[in-house]
């Protein structure tokens, strides 16, 4: 005879079954059928499905206009002409900042795509390897060999890491890929290289043309983050005219492409946060710092908008200031010198008592 609780339980299990099929027969077959048709559209098989920056025309032609940049060398006193919006090698900066963040999302994607297919031969490699490059280096070395003793590693990664990998690919239970599938995990990898040697010849570009472009900001936050900021403000007028509570939060990530919590991610944090000066600053001291040097970098954009100091000897002095004050910031209180008690007072004080008549 089943007790009271199991009748419950047995009852709970009915309602829950119907409301199920309620909600089934409520849902038209044709919507049905368009949810499976969208799933199913989503071709992961195929590398150009998910990623296609690789193949579009901006692609080509910002790195190519990159590359020839960095061939030919523009001198200090032809490239800082009046203003720098009027600059000819300024909009071509700012693609190429935009680019580069394209290509940091399209790497993500190439990565998560050699990931789903070498995870049969070699599941344990994603938790050794993070770094999407280095992944996509040690797929290539591996491919499909079994022994991991016939396989070189050696400038890959690091040896410790090698040690592991090799010990940890000895004593995989995965299984040799089948020969299509191994192919599209190899060119997805050579996609991921390509990637990331434009966005190297991309940073290149920048670092070297910033300089020139807006010398005192770069020399207080670095070419590479002067270009970030540059780029998401839509130029050094619009960055100048900013606040500096707004400079702060410029590149801000509201959510993590690698699908973990964004519950780790600090608040408040842009491009600026991530500064060499900001980076070098105690943990404690970071949050401030960063604000000192957000409102800088205002400051020094307004600087360069109209090339008022091309020599970026103002953006020194500044970048010193601010390692001043965070220093002082860092400094321990001074002592408390002990107070000495007053000199008593010897001589007698004239005291009158009564009521003078």
């Amino acid at each position: 005879m089943a007790t009271l609780a199991e009748s419950f339980l047995a009852d709970l299990e009915d309602l829950s079954d119907g409301d199920e099929e309620a909600e089934d027969a409520n849902i038209p077959f044709g919507d049905q059928m368009d949810d499976l048709d969208d799933i199913e559209a989503l071709n992961y098989d195929n590398l150009e499905a998910v990623a296609h920056l690789i193949k579009t025309n901006r692609y080509k032609r910002v790195v190519a206009a990159a590359i020839e940049g960095l061939k030919s060398d523009v001198a200090p006193e032809v490239a800082k002409i009046g203003a720098v919006e009027d600059n000819p090698e300024y909009k071509l900066i700012v693609e190429c900042n935009h680019l580069a963040v394209d290509i940091e999302n399209e790497i993500t994607i190439v990565h998560n795509f050699i990931r789903d297919k070498y995870r049969l031969k070699f599941p344990e490699l994603e938790s050794l390897v993070m770094h999407p490059i280095d992944y996509a280096r040690v797929v290539k070395a591996i491919a499909n060999e079994m022994d991991m003793t016939a396989v070189n590693l050696d400038g890959l990664l690091p040896s410790a890491t090698i040690m592991v990998v090799s010990v940890t690919g000895s004593t995989t239970n995965g299984k040799p890929l089948a020969e299509e599938v191994l192919n599209k995990a190899l060119e997805a990898c050579d996609q991921a290289l390509e990637l990331d040697e434009s966005k190297k010849k991309i940073l290149e570009f920048v670092e070297n043309r910033m300089l020139w472009i807006a010398p005192n900001l770069s020399a207080v936050t670095g070419s590479e983050t002067a270009a970030k900021l540059m780029g998401i403000a839509g130029g050094l007028i619009n960055l100048s005219k900013m606040p500096a509570c707004n400079v702060q939060v410029l590149g801000a990530k509201k959510k993590r492409l690698d699908g973990f919590s964004t519950a780790t991610l600090n608040p408040h944090t842009g491009y600026v946060f991530y500064t060499e000066i900001v980076t070098s600053t105690p943990p404690a001291f970071r949050q401030k710092a960063g604000k000192l040097v957000a409102a800088k970098c205002t400051l020094m954009a307004r600087v360069d908008s109209y090339g008022q100091d091309p020599t970026g000897k103002c953006g020194q002095a500044m970048k010193d200031t601010v390692q001043e004050t965070i220093s002082k910031w860092q400094e321990p209180p001074p002592a408390k010198q002990p107070k000495p008690l007053p000199v008593p007072d010897l001589e007698g004080k004239k005291r009158r008592g009564g009521r003078r008549l």
